[in-house]
């Protein structure tokens, strides 16, 4: 095949992609909006039915990673704890260096059959993004402003409102705050100098009010903490538009289950003792790039056939009008109705652009660039 038939082939199979995640997201964002009115008659079957349709949404986005790119997670970990995840509540750790580290963490929770539950802690401006964001708020995930003066009340009811919640879930939080850049870092460490804590190579400060309130809350209901470091074999640097493109990575995720009766209950405590953690999760990345392996013995888990199978299903379903409404302009002849169609094809596509940006390193937030402003 040819250059200029590669690229129109790999641009139709953009579009396709594109264009069965929108219409199903929406549908199901649609489908979400009426089981609000299950909220005050059965709370708990609300919350049933939106772990299912958010998993709708977010096994796609797995799909992509598992069968359409084929990239390889491998998992480091203790074998006597293998047997308890997927089985417990757990808080989750997660290091924030690369663009796809949240997708990584998706299909984590995919493998261990929790993909529907997760939770998160987001910025707020994510739950205005249509398709995920919408996900995000029926599944009741803890959005916040990052002005802790502002976001504490908030946060504590809405992790207390969780104590109840009737499905096993992992709540997935990246301490740092904000994702690893060298000018992040360098002013992060300016603050580890001025407060006399110890430095990190390979990690931001961890930010320990909001992981200090996590544990509080869910403590007596979450079991333990998944302490969670990701690289990528051979200095690959992923992004979600090379899965986008079919492009296969090697993840290796090493991950440490900490009881949760280990974390100091007292604040100042908790902070100690995350400071510490993050300490030896630097070791472990510094061990990582010097041998290429982590202390801990490494399985692949199955991977579970219900991604593929659900995008599979919405494929079918909204391929099938979207040929027969093409091949009907088609036949019609008219410019304009060909015209339109072509800018809403357009339109997608920019949309589909504009979210993969978002997780886009260079165009990453601004948080954690004023901590040294702050601090003098």
């Amino acid at each position: 095949m040819d250059i200029v038939g590669f690229l129109k082939s790999q641009f139709i199979c953009h579009l396709l992609i594109c264009y069965i995640f929108i219409v199903s997201g929406l549908i199901i964002n649609f489908i979400q909006l009426f089981t609000l009115i299950l909220w005050p008659i059965n709370k708990q079957l609300f919350r049933k039915i939106n772990c299912r349709l958010a998993y709708c949404i977010s096994s796609q986005m797995v799909m992509l990673l598992e069968w359409w790119s084929g990239t390889d997670c491998t998992l480091y970990t203790d074998p006597e704890n293998y047997h308890k995840y997927g089985k417990e509540n757990a808080i989750v750790i997660l290091n924030h260096n690369f663009e796809i580290d949240f997708l990584c963490g998706w299909n984590f929770c995919e493998r261990f059959g929790v993909l529907g539950s997760s939770k998160v802690l987001a910025k707020k401006e994510l739950s205005y993004m249509p398709i995920i964001g919408w996900m995000w708020y029926f599944l009741e995930i803890v959005f916040c402003k990052r002005k802790w003066e502002e976001d504490r009340k908030t946060v504590v009811q809405k992790l207390l409102s969780l104590r109840d919640y009737p499905e096993n879930f992992w709540f997935l939080i990246h301490c740092e705050g904000t994702r690893f850049t060298e000018q992040k870092h360098q002013i992060s460490m300016q603050v580890a100098e001025a407060k006399g804590l110890p430095k990190l190579k390979y990690h931001l400060l961890p930010r320990t009010k909001g992981f200090a309130v996590t544990v509080q809350c869910l403590r007596n209901v979450v079991s333990a903490v998944y302490d969670s470091t990701l690289n990528f074999r051979n200095n690959e640097n992923p992004t979600l538009l090379g899965v986008l493109n079919g492009k296969k990575y090697h993840a290796d995720l090493y991950v440490r289950r900490i009881p949760l009766e280990d974390v100091p209950k007292d604040e100042q405590e908790c902070s100690t003792w995350l400071h510490k953690l993050y300490q030896e999760k630097d070791a472990f990345q510094e061990e990582y790039y010097r041998t290429g392996t982590y202390p801990a013995v490494p399985t692949v888990p199955p991977r579970r056939p219900w991604t593929l199978l659900n995008w599979l299903f919405w494929a079918l379903l909204l391929l099938y009008p979207l040929f027969k409404l093409l091949i009907n302009m088609i036949n019609s002849g008219s410019s304009l109705t060909l015209a339109s169609f072509a800018f809403v094809i357009i339109i997608a596509s920019v949309g589909v652009r504009w979210m993969i940006g978002v997780t886009e390193i260079n165009k990453g937030s601004t948080y954690g660039n004023n901590d040294n402003k702050q601090q003098k």
